[in-house]
């Protein structure tokens, strides 16, 4: 497979990947906090820093940039400061923004983090998560129609803030069809018939149990099980499902194939799913295997665990702890 990636990676064309989803600003306020307020019985900050990052599908996007993808991005904004933020964090990583539409009755998500040293405080959400309006989503579905014919492959991150209702997602995933372009999902809530029609949809365990409507999945037979009402329900391909600290499970209605974990230190798992859906995204657009991209996409999300915070990594990165990981 080595010789796969190097292929991959010398190449002139890279990957074009059409990421549509929740678009956000992380908002981060640091600080120390030595004394309680007269006023309530809560911590003073004393602010040292303030920083914005991407959140939700934002992530998905640095993290296929960093791979070295050439990324389209498609979602909802609103008529606000962040949602300038958003579209100037995107473009200087020269991703296309043209398919963002800004919508005048919402706001663009952000979510403020209060931390005095590395303790979370409080996290304050500004955000309205009910469906975008017929109007709205009709309008990004017209502004799609050239992207998705020139895409790779889509990518849809749905972190359930308003974007993907039932017939959008439908709409969508019929139309990357039309093109005969296969569609990956980062799944969000219990409804997963709206899915119908996808290559690959990957959610957690967790995520996974509750659309199935199992108590738990902790064993490869109810994971077999749940991954069968799932297939039912939508016609997918494949389900990945991640197992945090025991690695990725490939299934299709055929089979099976369970990926082990491949990190050695877990300091924080923000972000890492994202991670996953990335890698997978982009191997599986430049040609590889279901099976080869996931043991890429394994190797990834134990680099990017590894540190703190949402990370991405690079080829070069992976190729490493490949040959780490051999030794």
């Amino acid at each position: 497979m080595m010789n796969k990636i190097h292929s991959i990676q010398s190449s002139t064309r890279k990957p074009n990947i059409l990421v549509i989803g929740d678009l956000m600003i992380d908002h981060y306020i640091t600080g120390s906090a030595s004394r309680l307020s007269p006023e309530a019985p809560v911590p003073i900050v004393n602010v040292k820093n303030e920083s914005i990052t991407l959140g939700g599908a934002g992530n998905v996007v640095q993290n296929l940039v960093a791979l070295g993808a050439q990324v389209t991005v498609a979602g909802v904004i609103g008529n606000d400061t962040a949602g300038v933020q958003l579209i100037e964090i995107l473009s200087n990583e020269g991703v296309q923004t043209h398919t963002i539409i800004k919508d005048e009755s919402r706001p663009t998500t952000v979510k403020t983090r209060v931390l005095a040293g590395s303790h979370q405080l409080v996290r304050i959400d500004r955000e309205i998560t009910d469906p975008v309006s017929e109007a709205i989503a009709d309008k990004l579905l017209k502004e799609l129609v050239n992207y998705l014919e020139k895409a790779d492959i889509v990518v849809l991150s749905d972190y359930n803030k308003g974007l993907f209702s039932s017939s959008f997602t439908q709409k969508l995933i019929q139309e990357a069809t039309r093109y005969n372009k296969r569609v990956i999902i980062d799944p969000k809530g219990l409804n997963y018939e709206k899915y119908k029609g996808a290559y690959i949809i990957k959610p957690n365990r967790k995520e996974l149990a509750e659309a199935a409507q199992l108590e738990k999945v902790d064993s490869l037979e109810s994971l077999q099980h749940a991954a069968k009402i799932i297939f039912k329900q939508t016609g997918a391909v494949y389900l990945v499902v991640t197992l945090s600290e025991e690695g990725m499970l490939i299934l299709s209605e055929s089979g099976y194939k369970l990926l082990p974990v491949k990190a050695t230190e877990v300091f924080d798992v923000t972000g890492a799913g994202d991670t996953v859906l990335a890698t997978m995204a982009y191997f599986i657009a430049a040609g590889l295997t279901i099976e080869e991209a996931g043991e890429l996409a394994n190797h990834a999300a134990a680099i990017v665990i590894r540190q703190v915070g949402s990370a991405t990594t690079t080829i070069d990165e992976i190729i490493q702890d490949m040959k780490n990981s051999t030794l």
